[in-house]
């Protein structure tokens, strides 16, 4: 008995942290994945290690939540630098959640990405399904409290429902900026949330990120890069006042501008990683590079998860 399955990272374009808040948020995956292997075991494992409280936290809650079959070595492979912004949890989340499903013999990704947000929200201590329902699906997703045309699915924490929908981006190619810096989603989120909470220019400040998400949607539709990266522009100036860009994000951010469209940070922040949106990939990408960030050219995937390998009977 074996399963693989895969997932991709992502960019969220719009939206970050404001959607924690009920504001929608648009997401795209890019062409970098996390592939893992499943196999029956003795004892459950993790890259031929016994399961680690600090190193396997997605995984142990995976295993210990969703799964009451036999023990499991789990091999993963990964193409996401980790704490860069760019969802490498959420994929490895996806991942294992769709070959769990996929051992029980349910293969509806719809179900695997309930589950994977159902891992992130609970390791991290609060989520939105952005990052899983972009890994899962593959493409671009708009995650809103509103529920419209090509509705995927919809997610539920306590009060809050989020509906998320498929979007067909336009060709864009893109460059990461990793700053070498970790981003600690946790840390970042809390910032936001005691920023919110005691001030009204804040919470003003992430209803506008709001509202320039459903513009860059319309861009977005129209296929007008011009438009889309003069509102990324507008969204990392945004984002910087919540606090959550950093003297390495606004270093790779500057360096990339005058060879972009628009550019931003993206993730949680804090450090991780920042994207730009070009048509002068190289440039960008030396322009990252002297500045001590990596950079990684990269391309919209429309391949969400995928799975393969055969179902178990769980006795």
């Amino acid at each position: 008995m074996m399963i693989e399955a895969s997932s991709p990272a992502k960019a969220i374009l719009f939206g970050e942290h404001s959607v924690v808040y009920g504001e929608p948020a648009i997401a795209v995956a890019l062409d970098r994945r996390i592939s893992i292997k499943v196999t029956q075991s003795s004892e459950s494992r993790v890259d031929g290690g016994r399961l680690s409280m600090r190193r396997h936290r997605y995984v142990r809650w995976a295993l210990g939540n969703l799964w009451d079959g036999p023990p499991l070595d789990i091999r993963t492979r990964s193409y996401i630098p980790s704490a860069s912004g760019l969802g490498s949890s959420a994929a490895l989340s996806c991942s294992v959640a769709a070959a769990l499903r996929r051992l029980k013999g349910d293969n509806i990704i719809e179900h695997a990405a309930g589950d994977a947000f159902d891992i992130e929200y609970n390791v991290q201590g609060g989520a939105s399904p952005t990052d899983t329902s972009c890994s899962s699906h593959g493409g671009g997703v708009l995650v809103d409290i509103n529920k419209g045309e090509d509705h995927l699915w919809s997610l539920s924490k306590g009060e809050r429902t989020w509906h998320v929908h498929d979007i067909e981006p336009p060709e864009m190619t893109i460059v990461v900026g990793y700053t070498r810096k970790p981003s600690v989603t946790p840390i970042q989120v809390k910032k936001v949330r005691g920023f919110y909470d005691r001030s009204g220019f804040a919470r003003e400040t992430v209803k506008e990120m709001g509202v320039l998400a459903m513009d860059a949607l319309k861009a977005i539709k129209n296929g007008d890069i011009v438009r889309i990266g003069e509102l990324m522009n507008k969204n990392h100036s945004l984002l910087s006042i919540l606090g959550v860009s950093c003297r390495e994000l606004q270093s790779l951010v500057d360096a990339s501008s005058p060879h972009s469209y628009g550019s931003k940070l993206t993730g949680a922040g804090g450090g991780g990683s920042m994207i730009a949106l070009t048509d002068e990939p190289d440039k960008v990408a030396e322009s990252i590079k002297k500045r001590g960030g990596v950079p990684y050219i990269v391309n919209v995937s429309m391949v969400g998860t995928e799975t393969h390998g055969s179902e178990m009977t769980i006795s």
